[in-house]
């Protein structure tokens, strides 16, 4: 497969696959794109789908009419909907038709949507997608693994992406992934625990200053916003990678005592935020901001 007119499926129309969209869209050799997603049907599909339209990219009727054409599908869905797109897409994927994996899974379960893909005639590429995509769009520095990852790698980086070849073994990058974001995500979670107890206390100002005097290199002001910002708009979609990270950690042997209570917290945050507790916050409020509401939930039910 050569890249000239190239086209492409997205399955999951949300942030990261609409910027994966509108970023290809007018690449030299990108041909048309079709996108698929559950939110296409249902209360709200309409405004879905005109979205996507507006972006330029076709709304398809569901999987089959969005592989239809395609050369490259490109899954962008959620951790624990990663078995379930290779299980629909392998039942449309046109023979010798790459599929890349997006989605932030363990070595196990990317194994196992490669073996369904791979299965059906397609050539399946797995990808650990290293840092938050919003910054960077289409740029956004990916590790690829498989069979068929250096020819992908090849093809996406012609059309400005950031795309390197890790190991032909499926698992390697799906691997550095996950063990980056036990360490991120976990991150996360420990800010939002530790600052909302300090200001329980009133002790923050005394608190962050020590931790700028160990770790000079970080605003932790600054990332502590950011981190609280993340969450909450985006906990659920990081607790489902954390479970996909705990079963990475239960592949390599070990019992995921981290890992799961990481995805405990940032699921606790993701319901929150799913109550509404946040709604009368601005997406880019401060870290006080988001304490002060959670310190009050937790007055209010105690």
């Amino acid at each position: 497969m050569n890249n000239i007119n190239i086209n492409i499926a997205i399955i999951g129309y949300g942030e990261v696959g609409g910027i994966f969209a509108r970023g290809l869209l007018g690449q030299s050799g990108v041909g048309a794109i079709s996108a698929w997603d559950l939110l296409f049907d249902g209360q709200g599909a309409q405004e879905k789908k005109d979205n996507a339209k507006d972006d330029g990219v076709k709304a398809a009727s569901g999987v089959a009419e969005a592989c239809a054409d395609a050369d490259l599908v490109i899954s962008a869905v959620t951790a624990s909907n990663t078995l379930a797109v290779a299980q629909a897409v392998m039942k449309h994927i046109r023979p010798g038709a790459l599929f890349l994996d997006l989605n932030s899974a363990s070595p196990g379960t990317k194994r196992k949507a490669a073996a369904l893909i791979d299965g059906a005639g397609g050539q399946y590429v797995e990808a650990g997608v290293m840092t938050s995509v919003p910054p960077y769009g289409i740029r956004v520095p990916m590790l690829l693994g498989g069979a068929r990852a250096a020819q992908l790698a090849a093809m996406l980086s012609n059309w400005g992406m950031d795309a390197k070849p890790v190991s032909d073994q499926l698992g390697v990058a799906s691997a550095i992934k996950m063990c980056r974001s036990v360490m991120i995500k976990g991150l996360e979670a420990l800010v939002i625990e530790s600052y909302t107890t300090a200001r329980a206390y009133g002790v923050e100002d005394h608190v962050l200053p020590t931790l700028q005097e160990t770790f000079p290199s970080i605003d932790w002001t600054r990332q502590g916003s950011y981190f609280f910002t993340r969450v909450v708009q985006h906990g659920k979609r990081r607790a489902e990678e954390m479970r996909e990270s705990a079963n990475t950690v239960l592949e390599a042997g070990f019992k995921p005592f981290m890992t799961s209570a990481i995805a405990g917290k940032q699921q606790w945050v993701a319901d929150k935020a799913r109550e509404g507790l946040f709604a009368d916050l601005a997406k880019d409020a401060n870290w006080k901001e988001f304490a002060d509401v959670l310190l009050a939930d937790a007055r209010k039910a105690s």
